[in-house]
């Protein structure tokens, strides 16, 4: 697979034995599409504009199946951090085990130890 950062693509690969092209997008989902030349992988790969040469010459042009989305992706990552801490909610710390500045607390005007 070739990374890349081009629209909404974020890797592409070619198995030219099975002439079958893997796109693989943000957040993970992928797509792969069956009769993809050797020469269309070939300009694709090397074309400046991936997202543009995508959408106007493969995309709309030749079947596609889902792929196995993609490990590591972002929603998994995510999915991940929010299962370890909790399901990405953010509370406010907790008062009651902090000084709040109440009187009982203070020193007195006079510098001794509260009452």
């Amino acid at each position: 697979m070739k990374k890349i950062h081009s629209g909404k693509l974020r890797a592409i690969g070619y198995d030219a034995a099975r002439r079958l092209l893997r796109v693989e997008l943000e957040g993970g989902a992928a797509l792969e599409y069956s009769g993809v030349s050797a020469d269309l992988w070939r300009r694709f790969a090397a074309s400046g504009v991936a997202w543009s040469f995508y959408r106007d010459n493969i995309e709309d042009e030749f079947p596609a199946k889902a792929g196995a989305r993609v490990a590591g992706s972002a929603s998994s990552q995510r999915a991940a951090l929010d299962a370890l801490f909790g399901g990405g909610s953010v509370s406010a710390p907790d008062s009651s085990a902090a000084d709040d500045g109440d009187a009982s607390s203070q020193p007195e005007a006079d510098g001794s130890a509260p009452r």
